[in-house]
């Protein structure tokens, strides 16, 4: 643990000195604001790490993305409003009090048996309604799974994956009587948000499942561009019948 203090002590100064008088000119000119990009590809370039299953990556990432907590920390130490070590002894001390069944003599045996507490303890930390705190800029996919989550908590949900299943055929049916352009796209939202509730009672995340479809579609594309290319083709000259020939292709190569 000591090395872990010194470490992140160490990086620390580091971002005090690119902020100090001579330091960098474009870490002095960033704001919360302007820095709010960097932490959303952060975390995104996290995500890919770990789907990736190199650690190293991972390790390398994982630092990039502490280094924007620490960027942030010290703007707002400059600001008068914290710093560093008070972020982590919020985050710590509001471990310490969700976790009681670990930090003190509350008993609890399964998971679902702590998440119903979670949201007790969110409750006193000031959360007012149960979906507060589902951040807006979320995927859209991954905000629907946890609204719909959320909910499933207090006991609305359905009682299986067939009654949301009949949902969603119900909310096609609506898409294709919809008309004008204001009324597709709300169906279309319910449709989406209707396809998220089957996931979720199937035990499938849905973000994760559509992204592995868009590199499962990424992979068989290129295959089909790769051998137009060698057959001296472009893309453009193909007909669609050719181009679907191509994708069973991909498609039989496991692709």
């Amino acid at each position: 643990m000591g090395q872990i203090g010194s470490k992140t002590e160490e990086l620390a100064m580091i971002m005090n000195r690119l902020l100090g008088p001579d330091g960098c000119p474009w870490d002095k000119e960033q704001t919360h604001q302007s820095l709010a990009r960097y932490l959303i590809e952060e975390c995104y370039e996290v995500v890919e790490a770990i789907k990736s299953g190199e650690m190293s990556q991972l390790r390398e990432e994982l630092g990039d993305l502490l280094l924007q907590v620490v960027f942030h920390a010290a703007l707002a130490e400059r600001a008068g409003h914290f710093d560093l070590a008070q972020v982590a002894d919020t985050v710590a001390q509001k471990m310490i009090n969700r976790h009681p069944h670990v930090f003190s003599d509350l008993s609890l045996q399964t998971s679902s048996q702590v998440l119903e507490i979670w949201e007790g303890f969110k409750k006193d930390e000031g959360k007012k309604t149960i979906l507060e705190g589902i951040p807006a800029m979320l995927p859209a996919l991954l905000r629907a799974f946890k609204i719909q989550e959320k909910a499933a908590r207090v006991g609305f949900d359905w009682p299986d994956a067939q009654g949301a299943v009949e949902k969603l055929k119900e909310e096609i049916d609506e898409l294709g009587q919809a008309q004008d352009a204001d009324k597709l796209a709300e169906e279309m939202g319910d449709v989406f948000f209707a396809l998220v509730n089957v996931a979720r009672l199937k035990g499938i995340e849905p973000e994760g499942a559509l992204q592995a479809t868009n590199d499962k579609f990424i992979r068989r594309f290129n295959y089909i561009e790769e051998k137009a290319r060698a057959a001296g083709r472009d893309l453009q000259d193909m007909s669609l019948a050719e181009m679907d020939s191509l994708w069973d292709e991909a498609k039989k190569q496991g692709m």
